[in-house]
Order: C-alpha cells, then structure tokens, then sequence
C-alpha cells in the first residue's frame, strides 16, 4: 500500500523533550544513537550542532520540505483543536497551556525544516519503514531511540511490534521506548506481549522518566542484552 502524504500526522518534539522522555544523560548523548519516528523532531539537528552522532528513520523523510510544512499546518490545527477539548488528560506542568504546546511543536518543526536537505545529504534523515531491515550491520549503534511510535498504535498488532523491535535489537546494543501508552492515555495493549516475547533473551526494565504530558505517561521501556 502506498504511503499517503494526507495520512501522516507531523508533530516532532525538540532535545529537551527527549532527554526527559528517555532519561538521556551526557553519557548518552557521546553515544552512536538512531532514533525510529522520530518525524519533524529537532532532536537530530539539535544534537549534530552540539557535535553529537545520530541518525533518524521514518517513512516521511520521503517528502519534500514544502509538502511537509504545508502538512504539519493541516494536522497543527487538528490536533489543537484535539487537545484544546480535552486539556484534562494532559499535564500542564512543563509545558503550561496549549498555546505554550502549540509554539512548540512550530518551533521543532521549523529547525527540523531547516536542517533537512542538509541532513538527508549527510544520510542523518532516512527514509525507512520498520519492520525492514536497514543497511547497517549488527550492533552499529549504542543506543536505539522510539518516540512515540512503537507501543503507541495497537492496530498494527503484536507482530509488527515485534518484529520491529527485532530490528531495532539487530541495530542496537540498547533500545528505549516512550511511552508505553496507546493513544486513549492507557497501558499499550503490546506491552505484555512485547515484554513475553524478549524477556529470556534480554533484560527487560520500565523506568520512571522525568517527562510527563499524557497523563500517567512517565515511564518508557528498556531492552537491553544480558552479558554473555
């Protein structure tokens, strides 16, 4: 099936936003990290300014700036509207009201556009979809990023889950998942499959993260390898 530009929601979060979503220490930012969904994040640009390595995968990288722009304007308002009608399943701590949320999002999303053309060149944006295999070999990267993405959506079922978080597990000595809710703010219905599924092979842990928007939504899930 095609992969339609009208059915991709754009909506990327910034450095910040990550190093309290996956409990990122300095540490973790020296390491070789890819991150999967990560959309019109400014996380990439923001870490390669600081001299850091990393590289982000989703199928929207397909696109070009300005069909990405004008489509993260069509989904701004949508979603808005969304969280303007229902301000009681969020948090607003952090982020202090929904005109802070929306300023943002704009904000990820214009240095995002910025550094795209220059990132795909440098081969930091790559368009790929889970559960494919990509073009590096085992153990490349330290660390394997999923915002908001993987766990999220249970209607591409249990195999998907799995199956990516194979691929993710190929690539990587490490992968951290936020959240582990689905979209109705509740426990992932793949949690405890996903968790079945790798916990005789690996460790398998949910941390507390500082980050919190979705209500209850502070905890992300750890995979990491047993020593040998």
């Amino acid at each position: 099936m095609k992969f339609e530009l009208d059915k991709v929601v754009p909506w990327g979060r910034n450095l910040k936003e990550y190093k309290e979503m996956f409990n990122l220490s300095k540490n973790d930012l020296d390491k070789n990290i890819i991150s999967f969904g990560d959309g019109p994040a400014s996380f990439n640009s923001e870490l390669t300014n600081l001299g850091k390595k990393c590289i982000s995968v989703d199928l929207i990288y397909q696109f070009s700036e300005i069909e990405l722009k004008e489509r993260f304007e069509v989904v701004k308002t949508q979603v808005m509207k969304q969280v303007r009608n229902n301000t009681d399943n969020f948090t607003w701590e952090n982020i202090k009201n929904p005109d802070e949320l929306e300023n943002l999002r704009i904000n990820s999303m214009s240095d995002f556009l910025k550094d795209f053309s220059k990132g795909k060149n440098e081969e930091r944006y790559i368009y790929h979809s889970l559960p494919e295999k990509l073009n590096f070999k085992e153990q490349t990267f330290d660390l394997g990023l999923s915002s908001h993405f993987l766990l999220l959506y249970p209607k591409l079922g249990v195999d998907f889950h799995i199956k990516s978080i194979n691929e993710m597990l190929r690539l990587c000595k490490e992968v951290r998942v936020f959240p582990i809710l689905n979209l109705n703010a509740e426990k992932s219905e793949m949690l405890n499959n996903v968790i079945t599924h790798f916990e005789k092979e690996y460790i398998i842990n949910i941390e507390k993260v500082k980050y919190e928007f979705q209500k209850g939504g502070n905890e992300m899930l750890t995979i990491n390898r047993k020593s040998q």
